[in-house]
């Protein structure tokens, strides 16, 4: 059994004195597992790093095998991620959930080029990586058999004020048929239906959101005892850049404070 293909590096354990076994999401293999020999050695860690896109080829006699994996750097965004706090954060997110949730070998193209586009607007350090990240979630909840519903008013069909989600159903309320139920409902950002900016308050709701669905919904069915802790440090960093935000927008700062 042989394949090539392009993937983008989750983690790495070391196997034995000098081997390395690598976790990648695949383009057309989904989450796969493959040994690379000597992929513990200096000369490739430079190479073998999360959040790197490499061209992988794969061998095992039988399809249901380990299989051997050779490995070439396509493109490496692990300097620029590493250089900041909430970048490297949201990287580890990322690795985590693929890593405890996404079912091994079912290939999902779109998922994968939405990790794809998030890891590069992390290596960019783009400003707006906050909602390409809570988009991200959305695109995992889908592929994991929960995506949620943000068309129209599950209660009456209409596609205008939609401001809850029902966690029940994952599906978008309107504020006339939410209001008596407001506490019982999830805030529905605007942006992730086109009519908002996404703002950091804004991006913390959706992923206030999409946190009850990982926790309420994919936790359970995948029998985790919880989520990466990875995800509750991201969401401290994101209050901490909108705190900072914030400070640096006042306008009753001082000269002094802004020296």
């Amino acid at each position: 059994m042989d394949w090539r293909d392009e993937g983008i590096l989750l983690g790495l354990r070391r196997h034995g004195e000098s081997s390395a076994i690598i976790e990648a999401l695949t383009k057309n293999h989904g989450r796969h597992a493959g040994l690379v020999r000597g992929g513990a050695g200096k000369s490739r860690a430079a190479m073998l790093q999360p959040g790197a896109l490499l061209a992988l080829e794969w061998h095992a006699r039988l399809a249901d095998h380990l299989g051997t994996y050779k490995t070439e750097l396509i493109r490496s965004h692990a300097a620029a991620i590493m250089g900041g706090r909430e970048t490297l954060a949201a990287l580890n997110v990322i690795s985590a959930l693929l890593l405890r949730l996404l079912p091994e070998r079912a290939p999902d193209p779109d998922l994968y080029h939405a990790t794809l586009a998030l890891i590069e607007a992390l290596g960019e350090r783009r400003a707006d990586w906050p909602e390409t990240y809570a988009r991200w979630e959305l695109d995992l909840l889908r592929t994991l058999g929960f995506g949620l519903d943000l068309r129209d008013c599950a209660a009456t069909g209409s596609t205008e004020d939609l401001i809850y989600i029902s966690p029940r159903s994952g599906h978008a309320v309107s504020r006339e048929a939410g209001t008596p139920y407001a506490e019982r409902l999830l805030k529905l950002p605007q942006f992730l239906i086109g009519r908002g900016e996404a703002t950091l308050p804004e991006v913390r709701l959706a992923l206030e959101a999409t946190g009850w669905f990982l926790e309420h919904r994919a936790r359970p069915a995948f029998e985790l005892a919880e989520l990466p802790p990875a995800r509750i440090r991201l969401l401290r960093l994101l209050e901490e850049m909108e705190a900072m935000r914030s400070s640096e927008d006042s306008p009753g700062r001082s000269d002094a404070a802004v020296a």
